[in-house]
């Protein structure tokens, strides 16, 4: 394999074929000396991360419409961007991200250092992030491996190493392609290259500028590649969701700032845990004495289990309770949202 020849065909490709994105610099542009904003970069890899370009992107651009800089950001209320994050799901990365931005703010003047090692030190910013902002806003010569790119690895050299055990060899490979010529436009290219060709089913082997170079596509099987390790069983939790309405408002809590959708504006719950609740239990464990009854079950997935929740319905009145309009209920993480819905039936 010529990397340099390699290297060349990709970006000429990278060139051709670059995804518009609201957060990047194009290549073009980037030629004639655009440089990408660090604060739009490192905006956009945080909600990318466990979450789809087309998800993420009406998100950036509200995000950037109401905070246009890191320190207007850093500045608001925790509330406010917890309430404007509700939907990406994995809101540790909402108060990672307001450590990071008060960071910039206060130590360093609202400017996002320019080193990779600068990087690294921001709260919430772990190798993969600070490589990426490195790369495409300072054009520094990281190694940039997300999920794309490690497929990519994984079937240009056919590594039959299954996940996750194979991540540091790929990481690796890819770090061995890094070079001081265009390291922003490389991390890029081989990011649309897994996104749009090298793709987990299907991949479009025909439209690759890699192909000749493929381990995997000469084997035939690029499919096969990452191989995929055997998954361990996600442990299930139960718990009951409670709608509490008063006059057509909702009862939301605020979760505590730690754990688990930590700040968030939540539908009052029990512990979440193996058993299921009986009725006695899902009465008791209530946030008011009311006439309760049990309107139905929602599902929901989250990293490391899946949780069934129990809804109950009644009408009454709470103290130490935030009363909402049904319309304020959009802004809930995806979860009690499902809840409330299930809840309140067409009312929201």
């Amino acid at each position: 394999m010529n990397t340099a020849d390699l290297r060349a065909r990709l970006l000429a490709w990278y060139d051709a074929n670059a995804r518009a994105l609201p957060w990047r610099v194009g290549p073009a542009d980037h030629a004639l000396g655009v440089r990408a904003d660090p604060y739009r970069v490192w905006l956009s890899e945080v909600m990318l991360q466990q979450t789809t370009v087309p998800h993420a992107a009406p998100y950036f651009l509200k995000f950037i419409a109401r905070w246009p800089t890191v320190s207007e950001l850093a500045a608001e209320e925790d509330g406010e961007v917890m309430a404007a994050w509700a939907g990406l799901g994995y809101y540790a990365r909402a108060r990672n991200l307001l450590a990071c931005a008060r960071a910039v703010a206060r130590d360093h003047g609202g400017v996002f250092p320019d080193t990779e090692e600068g990087l690294r030190s921001l709260p919430g910013l772990g190798p993969y992030t600070a490589a990426a902002v490195g790369a495409i806003a300072f054009d520094l010569p990281t190694n940039v491996v997300d999920g794309n790119v490690e497929r990519v690895m994984a079937r240009l050299f056919a590594v039959e190493t299954p996940l996750p055990a194979v991540k540091p060899k790929l990481k690796a490979l890819a770090a061995g392609l890094v070079a001081d010529e265009r390291p922003g436009d490389w991390a890029q290219a081989l990011m649309d290259l897994g996104a749009t060709i090298c793709r987990p089913k299907a991949p479009l082997c025909e439209r690759c500028p890699l192909a000749a170079d493929c381990a995997a596509r000469a084997l035939g099987a690029p499919e096969r590649f990452p191989v995929k390790g055997l998954k361990a069983e996600r442990p299930r939790r139960h718990g009951v969701a409670y709608v509490l309405t008063r006059g057509g408002d909702v009862a939301l809590v605020r979760r505590p700032p730690k754990g688990l959708l930590g700040g968030m504006l939540a539908l009052p719950t029990t512990d979440w845990r193996a058993a299921v609740f009986g009725d006695a239990e899902a009465k008791a464990g209530a946030p008011a004495a009311a006439e309760w009854r049990a309107v139905g079950e929602i599902e929901h997935v989250f990293t490391h289990f899946s949780l069934t929740l129990r809804v109950m319905r009644a009408e009454g009145d709470a103290d130490g309770v935030i009363w909402t309009p049904p319309g304020g209920l959009e802004a809930l993480p995806s979860v009690f949202l499902k809840a409330a819905r299930a809840g309140l039936g067409n009312l929201i």
